[in-house]
């Protein structure tokens, strides 16, 4: 004669089983989102890091002191800088440099033709919220490179990251030799549209550091 357990027994093993099995899925699940954010790939430096930082190098690269920068197209560069987990990394520090409209850099090794009114440097530190926005140029091609940002995020003494902001769409990034190599999902992580918004062209760049 098979022996069946009651109904009522049934239901207490039931929920054992789901109290128990519970936290080990909602932790399989929040590991799972984990894993889907991408950190932001790193990018070579390049030559043009300023070899001395402006005297203006605050977040508006189209002012350098008391001289405006009209040339170009201006754009709004913002995201936030967040952890592997989500979390705001508070007190980063986020810097951007790049050529001005004729494609130079104020530096030595490109022999410092940059527009004197284009700051071409700008840096902040980020709130507990962990977002930043600086004003600039949409980043223009010039010889050997498709248009292009420099990034760079550090926290206290330590560098977290250098990377660089591609132009979604723009001819010259299957040629560039640097975009080329990456794989599609670092292309994607680096790559962003610069489209109409409520203060004019934007860029949303989301960066992803490992803090």
């Amino acid at each position: 004669m098979s022996f069946h357990p009651p109904i009522r027994t049934l239901s207490r093993r039931a929920i054992s089983v789901a109290l128990i099995a519970g936290p080990y899925l909602w932790l399989g699940s929040r590991a799972q989102a984990q894993a889907a954010r991408q950190l932001t790939p790193s990018q070579t430096e390049g030559p043009f890091y300023p070899v001395r930082l402006p005297k203006d190098s605050d977040y508006d690269l189209l002012r350098n002191g008391t001289l405006d920068y009209a040339a170009g197209q201006a754009v709004w560069v913002q995201g936030n800088v967040t952890d592997i987990d989500g979390k705001p990394v508070a007190g980063a520090q986020v810097e951007i440099w790049q050529a001005d409209h004729a494609g130079h850099y104020d530096h030595p090794g490109d022999g410092s033709r940059a527009d004197p009114a284009f700051q071409g440097f700008g840096r902040l530190v980020v709130g507990a919220e962990g977002s930043y926005r600086f004003r600039t140029i949409r980043p223009v091609p010039y010889t050997g490179r498709t248009p292009h940002i420099h990034f760079k995020v550090k926290l206290g003494a330590r560098e977290l990251l250098t990377t660089q902001l591609y132009v979604e769409g723009d001819p010259g990034n299957a040629r560039d030799g640097i975009w080329r190599r990456m794989g599609e999902a670092d292309r994607a992580a680096v790559t962003a549209a610069f489209k109409p918004g409520s203060d004019g062209l934007m860029a949303q760049f989301p960066i992803v550091v490992r803090a």
